[in-house]
Formats: structure tokens, sequence, C-alpha cells
């Protein structure tokens, strides 16, 4: 079904349990406006809303995945909305799986929105660039999220330089999780989808949210104890019941969707 969020370069699809969406603006490299932005943050907000959604997708229509701001566009009417920065900190907060796939351009804004995701496939053919200190200005609110994916070094290059990465070089920096023809996408998204479908929603929101938690810190006795406290008070909940009930009776447990 098509959701309710609606834009004209913007499409939110809810299939099942997963949700796409979808820069759908191919004429102009799918630079988004002020207007798209509160569309995407909005469908964003609706997939977290959903209790059907298991995980999220974000695609680009045709050549390219985003080109970034639309700095030659007029600015948008109507009432002031989320910044890039808002927008990508919905999205690394979402407590589901999110997967981009990425081919052509992902510059700036879009580079970023990429990086908040947990499972990026980018097509062969895939750069990613954040090239504002070409234009001028540093992409100050999205230093945190490029330092967190990439690490202090790679961040200082790519941010100070603007230069372009092929998808191999994302790859090997941890920028992309994989690499693939552009023909065999659909496919590796698939193959994504169907991996994550197993897994327990709730133990997957919980995975999400100790790694945010945990990310800068370092193991210590009293952190390592804290934390199996928890995983000993978790282990009798709804999720691992049913999972050790799944592993006993032979079958698929209740949350697991068959391919």
């Amino acid at each position: 079904m098509t959701d309710s969020v609606t834009h004209p370069h913007l499409q939110v699809a809810i299939a099942g349990p997963v949700a796409t969406i979808t820069f759908a603006r191919p004429q102009k490299s799918n630079a988004y406006d002020k207007a798209m932005l509160r569309a995407l943050d909005e469908g964003i907000r609706k997939a977290e809303e959903d209790s059907s959604v298991r995980m999220l997708v974000l695609r680009g229509e045709g050549k390219h995945f985003s080109a970034g701001a639309d700095l030659g566009g007029e600015e948008s009417a109507g009432k002031p909305g989320p910044g890039v920065a808002e927008v990508c900190l919905r999205l690394s907060g979402l407590p589901k799986p999110t997967i981009a796939a990425v081919q052509g351009a992902c510059v700036g804004g879009g580079m970023a929105f990429v990086i908040c995701c947990d499972i990026v496939i980018a097509a062969q053919d895939a750069f990613f660039s954040m090239p504002e200190v070409r234009i001028g200005f540093s992409p100050t609110p999205l230093i945190p999220f490029v330092l967190r994916a990439v690490g202090e070094r790679h961040a200082r290059r790519i941010l100070m330089s603007g230069a372009r990465l092929s998808a191999d070089e994302a790859l090997r920096i941890g920028l992309a999780s994989e690499v693939c023809v552009r023909e065999e996408m659909d496919k590796a998204v698939e193959d994504a989808i169907s991996a994550l479908l197993q897994s327990a929603p709730g133990a997957v929101a919980e995975v999400k949210a100790q790694v945010a938690r945990l990310r800068n810190v370092n193991p210590t006795a009293e952190l390592l104890t804290v934390l199996q406290c928890g995983f000993d008070a978790a282990r009798d909940s709804a999720e691992p019941q049913e999972g050790r009930a799944a592993i006993r009776e032979k079958r698929r447990p209740a949350w697991a969707i068959k391919p």
C-alpha cells in the first residue's frame, strides 16, 4: 500500500513489514528541497510508529541516489521543517533496521542519510562525496554522523577534501556494507531484508539501542555486570521464550517471515 505521506518527489510505500522511501526526482538527480525534507522526516516517523513495519529501505529513482540539497532551486513555501541534521538524527535513531540502496551520485545530505543507515548496499557505479568545503562552508551539523560512521582519520579526509569516493573505497573504509553490479542491487536488498526478517524485532531494537549507547564506552567489569543483569532479566521475556520453543519444536519462531 502507499502511505499517507505524500510529496510529488518523495514516495513512501509500505508493503507488509517493509517501508520503502524513494527519492523520486530523477530529472534533478534526486536533489531535495525543504518540502522533501519534511516529507522524508514524516515518512521515517511513520515507519517508526507503524507496528507492522519491521524495517525501512531508502532508495533513489533513476541514475542517482541523491545529489544532495537543491542549491539552485527556489526556497519551497510552507511551514518551516527540519534541517538535514534533524532528519539524520531521526533516521539514525529509528529502532528498526535501515537499508540504503545507492547507485550513482550520493552527495552532501544524500550521503549523510546513507551514513545513518545500518546496511548500505552500493552499486559499482556509486560514488560518495561531501563537497561542502568546495562551495565555501563546513557541513558542521553532519560531522558527528560522519565521525561515527568512518572514524576520525577518514572523516577528516572526506570532509576537508570534498573528493569523491568510489564504491570500492566506501566499502574499504566501512561506509558501504556491500558492493554489487547495479543489475544485482534489487536481489542484494531482498537478501538483506530476508535475513533481517528472521530476527526478533524486540531484540533488534535492543541491539540498536545498546550499540548507540556503548559505541564509545570502554568495557569494564562494572559495565559488563550491568549488561549481564539486563540480559538475565530479559531472558524470560516473550521473544526469548518463543525462540527457545521454536528450537524445541523444530519450527520457525513467530516473528520469522519466510522469504
